[in-house]
């Protein structure tokens, strides 16, 4: 059994105003509202989604 590595990202910034593809990231990534945060399983899809909305979320912690 190996041990999943993991990402943890918080948004920092508003999808109000931003393009609809920017905010179906933020959803596809789980993250709805400013401050939440959510713990994903750091595969190359998911590291693609962050770097799209990179400007309105944070990497708090990586596993």
């Amino acid at each position: 059994m190996t041990k999943q590595k993991t990402v943890t990202v918080e948004q920092t910034g508003s999808a109000i105003g931003r393009p609809e593809r920017q905010r179906q990231t933020l959803r596809g990534l789980g993250l709805t509202r400013i401050g939440r945060r959510r713990t994903l399983e750091d595969t190359p899809a998911v590291r693609g989604l962050i770097a799209k909305v990179a400007h309105l979320i944070k990497i708090v912690d990586e596993k």
